[in-house]
């Protein structure tokens, strides 16, 4: 490079003075402007997966509220107050022996009674029942049915057709016999017509001997106390 060009780019950049106020005003104005608006993102499809979840759940819950209503609805009271005072291990409760029409075989007074044996009992489980027909409203009444301990005799529940909270019932073992007792509340009564009151229980395999099975049924009517009883009647 010859020397009067050098001269020249020496004395060009000499020259040369950057505009420093402009400068300024220029970086000012750009910190000034508001950065631009990043635009909205768009929500973002849920994945399939999760979709399929919950439809899972959703079925998931029909099914539970179902399940409990069916249970619920597995769970109330007969509307003839018939119900077991246990779990039975066989059948039952089963329904009353067919009546055999007329006066019941035992009676005294306003009142009579009948014993017999389910039809529906077999060679491990029975059902033993007291039949009582009063013509009178009853003040006072109390069943006590009494099985032999024979063989694997146990109880497996117990009913009556009259209203559960009437009475105070219980079933235990007393010398040699599972004895069934239902009692009348004070206060509470007794209508006219027939009445049943049965037992469950489980016994050894066969058929099973209830000659020594008893029960008796003492009451008070106008009042006036009495009371009738009897054996089991097999009406297999």
């Amino acid at each position: 490079m010859d020397e009067d060009l050098r001269e020249r780019l020496r004395a060009a950049a000499a020259s040369h003075r950057p505009d420093r106020a402009r400068m300024l005003a220029r970086i000012e104005r750009g910190t000034a402007q508001e950065p631009p608006a990043r635009p909205a993102r768009t929500p973002r499809a849920p994945m399939p997966w999760l979709r399929v979840a919950g439809a899972a759940v959703a079925v998931c819950g029909v099914l539970t509220a179902g399940a409990f209503a069916v249970t619920s609805a597995g769970q109330e009271e007969p509307a003839d107050g018939q119900r077991a005072a246990a779990e039975p291990t066989s059948p039952g409760p089963a329904s009353p022996s067919p009546g055999r029409g007329g006066a019941l075989p035992a009676g005294k007074g306003p009142l009579w009674s009948d014993g017999s044996l389910n039809p529906n009992s077999n060679d491990y489980w029975a059902q033993s029942e007291v039949t009582v027909k009063t013509a009178r409203p009853l003040s006072a009444l109390t069943v006590e049915l009494r099985i032999a301990l024979t063989g694997g005799v146990n109880t497996t529940g117990a009913w009556r057709s009259l209203p559960a909270q009437d009475f105070a019932a219980s079933a235990r073992e007393e010398g040699g016999f599972l004895v069934y007792r239902w009692a009348l509340k004070p206060g509470r009564s007794v209508p006219t017509g027939t009445h049943t009151f049965a037992g469950q229980y489980n016994h050894a395999e066969g058929a099973r001997d209830t000659g020594r099975d008893d029960y008796t049924a003492r009451a008070r009517a106008a009042g006036e106390q009495t009371s009738v009883g009897g054996v089991f009647t097999d009406t297999r």
